[in-house]
């Protein structure tokens, strides 16, 4: 065994340990024992300070200006140029940089080290910088060598451009693959497989580059023959190396044992030519040490599919959204539990194992976990908590035996994905991380700990988590967690396929057919766990929380399953979400069927930023801490307040409705025309200043209508286009072509709501409009109203209600008459505050109208509303305040007292 053998058996505790205790021990006249020596040896001969070779690094590479031979090339690793004592080592780093060209991509080297035998001095090309000291400081400078045994320092980022460069060499190689006719399921499997393969490469599961060196010393340039090889190598890693054949190739056999069923499949052989073969030899050349299995894993997939491609590194959950989810969930309360134990002075050591066998015994489920990012972060979590739980049984103590004290594995994990290549990799991903947190206790407690061959294997099962029976996944009196982020498709955008599925699994609803996809595990999750102590902590937008899926979804969810709410995260935007997509707005639940647990609330001040927490006794399906309260649809306003009705709707095919200057030539060829035209005002129009008219023609007699030949065209068009339209209630209006198919004109002056509006709006735009203006069926109208009631409209009170209970078309808020406006519940204030409500609104008018030029568009955008117009709102906010007998903070403030005037309201 040479030198680099020998140092990859070693673990870099163990390096690190030797090289201190044998510091001392540099020339050969002062080595005191046979043990020191050998180590030296060794250990030089990986970087070719002795004079002798190591076997793999025979070969001298020859510059292509042919000024001579590098000293030693560690392919992809390390590059040594040693100069005489005393020589300039600028100098040689510069010759040392001078071989580049000579080399191919895969061969560049990730550090140099130059000498003279006394001085030494390593570049680190990737991180950048230089660490320079002597020959006998070799021992303290130890760390800075930790690559030999695949030892990284560095922290990987989630955008990390290792794993980022890694998956598009990958994909590269998936493109060049799928274009020869190797495809489908094979190719799915034939990649996994790879990328077990280059991260055990790195991290110490091979010897160090053992596999690497495979491909490019045992297989042809040419390609020919690599589909064999692996073919080969996945055979051999999927045989204990007692049952190989006795005549095995050598470098073969040194490959471990694996297990795990991951080799156990036979694949058809792949084909490869020289491009592919060296495609592989780059991909093996960047440092999988680095690679992040809780970012690669989508990473990778996303890579496969080339529409995909141009958004990579954006198609993960991020891991601070993952641990949203698993703090509250789970981690902090064992955090909690082992802080409490640690403090103790009677059993501790008994506790603590008790404690152990308890994180030993936990199950987690992700029932959509795509590539397994959630239980990855769940797992490293729970090994890391671990971790601490050992080295408190361990304190003071040494330990032989790391194995049998490491006790969390992946078979606690479980998933369920529809995408048979995401599971493949999410299975991968579990045993990666699983290394990477063995390579953490080796590092801990100086014994290298390594599971091969694998003997657990994670429970990832490919199929639809809507259609299968998650007891057959794993029995409800065996799992403590379900968690995850199920699929974000709104009602509107589901498939066929989609939409029979959650029928399927809402059909016990009543009025389900607007919910969204995601609420499909809500349900399943619900149904599952009634009865048991299981917690839940799902990811989805926000929309299951507002308008009429928070009461159609959480009506049956606590009323018929006994669901309770005990944590919440408020809305907050999905910061990873695809680039040129539209932004996500989440909110995360954690439930379960207990009662009476701790409640905790997260609340987001602004969506973008971090939120803040707290206590609570209870949390709605609004996610407030308020009553549970299921708000329906209300004919008629709870409140003493005027009707509020839906604008009319002309169904006209466009005959009626004209711009103004279309209006002015219709005038002019039809002049009996124009005291038949009223001003039109829907959303678009209220909003963007746009002003349109409609030819109202239900006042006009018969004998003057048949004065006006251009009008009865346009009558007589209306008439068609009504008869012949698919809608039976509209071929009935066929009938009656002069009128609105939805009349709800007044010759009142009118206040006008946009039924849709932007969410980025924290006020809705209102305005006044005077008699005899037609409100349009895109905007809601309250006929004669005051300016008392325009105020309360326009208050922070009334948009906060609107915000929690309208529904959402898209993103944008729906406002509705008989769900937000009729179950709002007004003040009552005495004549004083009322005067003052008004004085406070008529301001807000008087602002306005400073800015003629400006449509309400311009002035509620919140980049560009005057000042002046934002303190007139924030004056009348004090002043509705006053009238409801409090001073608000906050909107969840807000809703809360409005809720619990509404259950008050109710209940008389």
């Amino acid at each position: 065994m040479n030198g680099v053998e020998k140092m990859a058996n070693l673990s870099w505790q163990e390096i690190r340990t030797r090289a201190i205790r044998f510091q001392n021990e540099w020339k050969d006249e002062t080595r005191e024992h046979a043990e020191a020596k050998s180590f030296w040896d060794d250990f030089f001969d990986v970087f070719g300070i002795s004079r002798r070779r190591v076997a793999a690094f025979e070969k001298h590479v020859k510059t292509l200006n042919g000024q001579g031979f590098i000293d030693l090339l560690w392919k992809g690793v390390l590059l040594i140029e040693h100069k005489s004592k005393g020589k300039d080592l600028e100098r040689a780093y510069k010759q040392a940089t001078d071989y580049f060209p000579g080399l191919k991509e895969s061969e560049l080297p990730k550090y140099i080290l130059v000498s003279d035998f006394e001085n030494f001095v390593l570049y680190d090309l990737e991180q950048g910088g230089d660490r320079r000291f002597k020959l006998n400081q070799f021992a303290q400078n130890i760390e800075l060598f930790g690559f030999i045994a695949g030892y990284q320092k560095q922290e990987i980022k989630e955008q990390d451009p290792v794993n980022i460069k890694a998956a598009e060499k990958m994909g590269e190689l998936h493109d060049k693959l799928k274009s020869v006719g190797y495809a489908g399921h094979d190719l799915e499997v034939f990649l996994v497989r790879l990328l077990f393969c280059l991260f055990a490469d790195d991290t110490g599961i091979f010897e160090k580059n053992l596999f690497r060196d495979y491909i490019e010393h045992e297989t042809s340039e040419d390609g020919h023959d690599l589909g064999l090889y692996l073919a080969g190598l996945y055979e051999t890693l999927n045989t204990p190396v007692e049952n190989r054949a006795k005549n095995i190739d050598e470098i073969l056999n040194k490959f471990p044992y694996v297990n795990g069923s991951l080799f156990a499949e036979r694949l058809g052989i792949a084909t490869f030519d020289s491009e592919m073969r060296e495609l592989l030899l780059e991909s093996a050349a960047l440092d999988w040490g680095l690679i992040s299995p809780a970012v690669f894993g989508s990473l990778f997939q996303s890579v496969m599919d080339a529409g995909q491609r141009r958004t990579l590194g954006a198609h993960y959950t991020s891991e601070e959204n993952i641990l949203k989810v698993i703090k509250p969930l789970f981690l902090d309360e064992l955090w909690e539990e082992f802080e409490k134990i640690k403090n103790i002075k009677t059993r501790r050591e008994e506790r603590l194992h008790e404690f152990h066998d308890k994180l030993a015994l936990l199950k987690f489920l992700d029932p959509a976990c795509g590539c397994g990012n959630f239980l990855i972060i769940s797992y490293r979590e729970i090994r890391i908590l671990e971790l601490e739980v050992i080295r408190e049984l361990l304190r003071g103590q040494m330990t032989l035996n790391i194995d049998l004290w490491v006790k969390v594995d992946v078979d606690q994990f479980y998933g369920i994905e529809i995408d048979e290549f995401a599971s493949q990799i999410a299975q991968v991903a579990l045993w990666l991380i699983d290394h990477q947190m063995n390579m953490k206790v080796s590092n801990e407690f100086g014994e290298y700990f390594v599971r091969l061959p694998l003997r657990k294997r994670p429970h990832i099962v490919h199929g639809n988590a809507l259609h299968l029976d998650w007891s057959d996944v794993i029995a409800k009196n065996q799992l403590n967690y379900i968690l995850g982020n199920p699929p974000f498709i709104g009602s509107s955008l589901m498939t066929s396929e989609q939409k029979e599925d959650l029928k399927q699994v809402t059909k016990v609803i009543p009025k389900a057919g607007s919910l969204d996809f995601v609420t499909g595990w809500y349900v399943k999750a619900a149904d599952y766990i009634r009865g048991t102590k299981i917690k839940v902590g799902l990811v989805s937008t926000n929309s299951v929380v507002q308008g009429e899926q928070a009461i159609i979804l959480w009506r049956y969810l606590m009323l018929q399953k006994d669901v309770e709410i005990h944590f919440a995260h408020q809305t907050f935007r999905w910061n990873n979400e695809a680039k040129g997509k539209a932004a996500v707005y989440c909110v995360i639940i954690g439930f379960s069927s207990m009662r009476g647990l701790p409640k905790t609330l997260f609340s987001y001040p602004s969506i973008i930023g971090e939120p803040t927490s707290k206590s609570v006794e209870m949390i709605n399906q609004y996610l407030l801490e308020a009553p549970v309260v299921f708000i329906e649809k209300r004919r008629e306003p709870i409140s003493n307040a005027p009707s509020m009705t839906k604008g009319s709707q002309p169904t006209d095919g466009g005959n009626y409705l004209f711009k103004e200057e279309e209006m002015k030539e219709f005038i002019v060829k039809e002049p009996l025309s124009e005291k038949y035209f009223r001003p039109w005002v829907g959303s678009h129009e209220l909003i963007n200043g746009y002003q349109r008219y409609c030819l109202y023609l239900a006042d006009c007699p018969p004998e003057e209508l048949r004065k006006m030949p251009h009008v009865l065209e346009r009558v007589e068009n209306v008439k068609r286009m009504r008869s012949l339209s698919k809608k039976a209630a509209t071929r009935k209006w066929a009938d009656f072509p002069t009128r609105l198919t939805e009349d709800r004109t007044t010759d009142e002056d009118i206040l006008i709501i946009p039924r849709h509006t932007s969410e980025n709006r924290k006020i809705i735009p209102i305005g006044y409009f005077k008699s005899p203006t037609i409100c349009g069926d895109s905007a809601i109208q309250v006929a004669n109203a005051d300016l008392f009631l325009f105020g309360i409209l326009n208050s922070s009170m009334h948009m906060a209600w609107m915000r929690t209970v309208c529904g959402r078309l898209e993103s944008r808020y729906r406002y509705s008459n008989t769900l937000v406006y009729n179950n709002f519940v007004f003040p009552e204030p005495t004549e004083k505050q009322k005067d003052e409500i008004v004085k406070k609104a008529k301001r807000i008018l008087d602002v306005r109208s400073k800015y003629p030029d400006s449509t309400l568009a311009d002035l509620y955008d919140p980049l560009s509303t005057p000042p002046d117009l934002l303190k007139a709102h924030y004056e009348l906010d004090k002043a509705v305040e006053k009238a409801y007998g409090k001073t608000f903070k906050t909107d969840e403030e807000r809703v809360a007292h409005l809720f619990d005037l509404y259950v008050q309201k109710a209940r008389k």
